[in-house]
């Protein structure tokens, strides 16, 4: 039998997941639901089969329908994967799961109680440029990983509800945790609200992990460059991760710097080939919706489950109380 999905948030990117629900092999797509009238017409007129809906409690009167898909505003999460776990459904929710740590342990513990599946939509995660280097990092083709960096930079953008944090260090956040396997126990952040007075356009993060890993990340929608890249350095090879390149999104480097057996306390810069795996000519999207389909029916556990989201919105929190802390004085800058 199908598993029927039910997609709760029809503006930027809930028509690009209902467009993926509705052509997953094993999946119905029984519901469209947004407030806005327009854009339920524009749904009724791409999903055609999907019935339509303004309101939530539609869906979750459904005894037929086994899952919902979140994709409305961040501020919103919590409370509706709650709602849609307590009324029996599986659930999966857009990014981040909640704006602090209290809200997604809510949701986390809302799956558990009602045995049901809660996945966070944390995209990169299903990239095959990033499980590319997860399988070189866990190989110990790269060695020892020393130090991640991360820029994601773009001119817009411009959000009033969100920083440029949680807008966009989201993604990398959850690829670090992923990649590491551990979370930070040191998070520095710093940042600045030139268009909008706090909320932060541009943000510097550093975290430390207890292995000795490090991590930055530099994230703005105030940039002239629109990039999408992760840098992995470490003692045998380094390897790169742009997502807005056409061809060769994964980058391996043979480049190091080895000791020199000449003379002792030496080292020598050494640089090898570099090469570019072929990757799957597949949406990651499309690899994330079918992730959250399979996993219904063999009751497994997502790559990106709740517990995994409560770990990003961890990391997410404390950074946020950094840039708090460090905020600068409004009333410093000048017209």
């Amino acid at each position: 039998m199908s598993v029927r999905v039910g997609v709760v948030g029809l503006g930027t990117w809930g028509p690009n997941l209902a467009r993926n629900f509705d052509t997953v092999a094993g999946c119905e797509l029984a519901w469209c639901c947004d407030a806005s009238a327009e854009a339920r017409e524009r749904a009724a007129a791409g999903f055609p089969g999907a019935r339509l809906t303004a309101e939530l409690d539609d869906l979750l009167a459904d005894d037929a329908l086994d899952a919902v898909v979140l994709a409305t505003p961040v501020p919103t999460h919590a409370d509706l994967a709650v709602r849609v776990l307590e009324a029996g459904k599986h659930c999966f929710v857009e990014k981040p799961l909640a704006l602090s740590v209290a809200d997604a342990e809510r949701a986390v513990a809302a799956a558990r109680a009602a045995d049901r599946v809660l996945m966070v939509g944390h995209l990169l995660e299903y990239h095959p440029g990033v499980r590319a280097l997860a399988d070189l990092w866990e190989s110990g083709e790269l060695g020892d990983v020393f130090y991640i960096y991360g820029n994601r930079l773009n001119l817009g953008k411009v959000r009033a509800d969100e920083n440029a944090l949680w807008s966009l260090g989201a993604h990398d956040v959850s690829v670090l945790l992923a990649l590491a396997g551990e979370e930070p126990h040191e998070v520095e952040a710093r940042g600045e609200s030139y268009l909008r007075p706090g909320v932060e356009d541009v943000v510097f993060c550093f975290l430390r992990f207890p292995s000795g890993l490090a991590a930055h990340l530099h994230l703005s929608w105030l940039d002239p460059h629109k990039e999408r890249r992760l840098t992995v350095v470490g003692s045998k090879r380094m390897a790169t991760f742009d997502d807005m390149a056409l061809e060769g999104k994964v980058t391996i480097y043979d480049k190091g710097v080895d000791q020199d057996a000449r003379n002792w306390g030496e080292y020598i810069t050494r640089a090898g080939e570099i090469r570019s795996p072929a990757l799957p000519n597949v949406e990651p999207l499309r690899l994330e919706c079918e992730h959250f389909v399979q996993c219904i029916r063999d009751r497994a556990t997502p790559r990106s489950d709740g517990e995994s989201g409560l770990r990003v919105v961890r990391v997410l929190e404390a950074l946020q109380e950094q840039l708090e802390r460090t905020r600068r004085d409004q009333g410093v800058r000048t017209a």
